[in-house]
């Protein structure tokens, strides 16, 4: 065995067990947690539900109560095919859903539509930079997504975390 695979097999559970530790520490830090997320969600989804359209303003607002922590909701149609409310990067906004991939190629919204469809909503997975890190620091982000009732529009809102099992959010957001 050679010195750089001990020291790999010495270190590699360690690192592995500090980012596990590391993890509910940011969020205690100030990063919303999952339960965070699928409230402010529904939250968000019994707004547009109650002002329709003219709520996508309210989302749209970086400044707004839709912008919390390190996260935002944003909104899409998917019937439409289409981004309708960013707070974050308005660019987004009309944009066609297959025409964003994340990091990987991955159609990620076309998922969140699917995901949107299950009753409660659901959680999705894809690479996305943070915001302000820059395009090629792309890391993995789970979004909960829900259908708006009474209206063509989904909410979704996400956190970025390496650790949390997306089964295991699917299965407790239901």
């Amino acid at each position: 065995m050679t010195m750089h695979s001990t020291m790999k097999t010495r270190l590699l559970p360690a690192l592995t067990a500090l980012t596990v530790c590391l993890a509910p520490m940011a969020q205690a830090a100030g990063g919303a947690t999952p339960d965070e997320i699928v409230a402010k969600v529904k939250e968000a989804a019994a707004m547009l539900a109650r002002d329709g359209a003219a709520g996508l303003a309210q989302i749209n607002d970086p400044g707004g109560e839709w912008v919390w922590k390190d996260t935002y909701v944003f909104a899409l149609d998917c019937s439409d095919k289409s981004v309708v409310a960013h707070p974050v990067q308005p660019e987004l906004i009309g944009r066609s859903l297959t025409d964003i991939k994340d990091s990987k190629g991955n159609e990620f919204l076309v998922y969140m539509c699917l995901a949107s469809k299950v009753p409660g909503g659901g959680w999705v997975e894809y690479w996305w930079p943070i915001p302000g890190m820059g395009a090629d620091q792309a890391v993995r982000k789970i979004s909960f997504i829900q259908q708006v009732e009474g209206t063509p529009y989904q909410v979704a809102a996400g956190v970025y975390d390496e650790t949390v099992s997306l089964w295991t959010l699917n299965e407790s957001s239901r």
